[in-house]
């Protein structure tokens, strides 16, 4: 049995979190895959998972069809 620490799985439709959550997750991390400026426009709006991945620090990483960048968790929400 393997273990898939990721909370969306592949096909999964996700929402990107608000605007104030973004903005929020982008002064505050300071870490790997910061978040971007121009991703800040696709607050809300929904999209499929299209691939997820770990971080080798153990942060699960997305991809998302039809919206570009990489999103980390904290970003999405379920639909």
């Amino acid at each position: 049995m393997s273990y898939d620490p990721a909370k969306f799985s592949e096909g999964t439709r996700v929402r990107v979190a608000t605007r104030t959550v973004l903005e929020e997750f982008l002064r505050s991390w300071k870490l790997h895959n910061k978040l971007k400026q121009s991703q800040l426009q696709y607050a809300g709006q929904t999209a499929e998972v299209e691939k997820n991945y770990m971080y080798h620090g153990g942060d699960v990483l997305y991809e998302l069809k039809g919206i570009p960048g990489v999103w980390h968790e904290q970003c999405l929400e379920p639909v």
